[in-house]
């Protein structure tokens, strides 16, 4: 079969054959992306998110390339949701050997007048929810020595103004995949944090109207130069580990 360029990025066909992966994130944006893209080069995926009707668009799509990618919504903030979800995985794929954390959320305000529920989002999206999908499935991880990709944000290197709860949760996210790579060691899977900058998705544009921006998608990177990326990552030779990736627009966008 020969590859698709589902995302506009082509990759040697099959290159991933045999690897199963899980993606959160994946009803949108830079998630759907890499769940195509893994797919599209020969990995087994379940995708999964919260939107079911944007789930079933993805399968149709992955469906009409011929690559096997399976979707399952469910709230990953839910322990139950969770262990349904590395439930399917391994009863539908196997052992996993990719996983990708894409799923997040966004908001922003002056600390004087922050939601503390809106803390308490973020922090149950971006941060807690990964670090316990992690703890599920990291036995598959370290049997077959596979990868743990935490997409992350450039806010998780230094954080603007009347961001300082969502880039909280990303420095925090930098940290415990930090923590774990020195914790698995040379012999267990590898852990790669990817921080892209403003990417053309549907928050990104919730956020430029949010700041009062004309919205130009053509200025910012797209969800498949990220996807490209992490499917470089989990293509390098088992010698080779990437640990950070800073990725930002060519054009400056402030």
């Amino acid at each position: 079969m020969v590859r698709l360029p589902l995302n506009g990025v082509f990759s040697p066909p099959g290159r991933l054959t045999g690897r199963a992966a899980v993606v959160t994130g994946a009803s949108s944006g830079i998630g759907h992306a890499i769940a195509l893209d893994l797919a599209a080069a020969g990995a087994s995926v379940l995708a999964t998110g919260r939107d079911g009707a944007a789930l079933s668009q993805l399968a149709r799509t992955a469906a009409a390339g011929r690559v096997d990618l399976r979707v399952f919504a469910t709230e990953i903030t839910d322990a139950d949701g969770r262990e349904r979800l590395v439930e399917t995985a391994r009863a539908e794929l196997g052992e996993i050997s990719v996983l990708v954390h894409s799923a997040g959320v966004y908001h922003s305000g002056p600390m004087t007048m922050a939601s503390l529920a809106d803390l308490d989002d973020q922090y149950a999206v971006n941060l807690r929810a990964p670090y316990a999908l992690t703890q599920l499935l990291l036995p598959d991880l370290t049997r077959t020595l596979g990868d743990i990709i935490f997409v992350n944000s450039t806010q998780g290197l230094s954080a603007s103004p009347e961001v300082g709860q969502y880039a909280a949760t990303k420095h925090a996210l930098r940290a415990i995949a930090d923590s774990l790579r020195g914790e698995l060691g040379p012999k267990g899977p590898r852990v790669c944090t990817i921080l892209p900058g403003r990417t053309a998705t549907a928050m990104q544009r919730k956020i430029f109207e949010t700041e009062g921006r004309d919205w130009d998608p053509e200025a910012l990177m797209q969800p498949e130069d990220v996807a490209a990326m992490v499917l470089s990552v989990v293509e390098l030779p088992r010698r080779v580990e990437v640990t950070d990736i800073v990725m930002r627009p060519a054009q400056k966008v402030s």
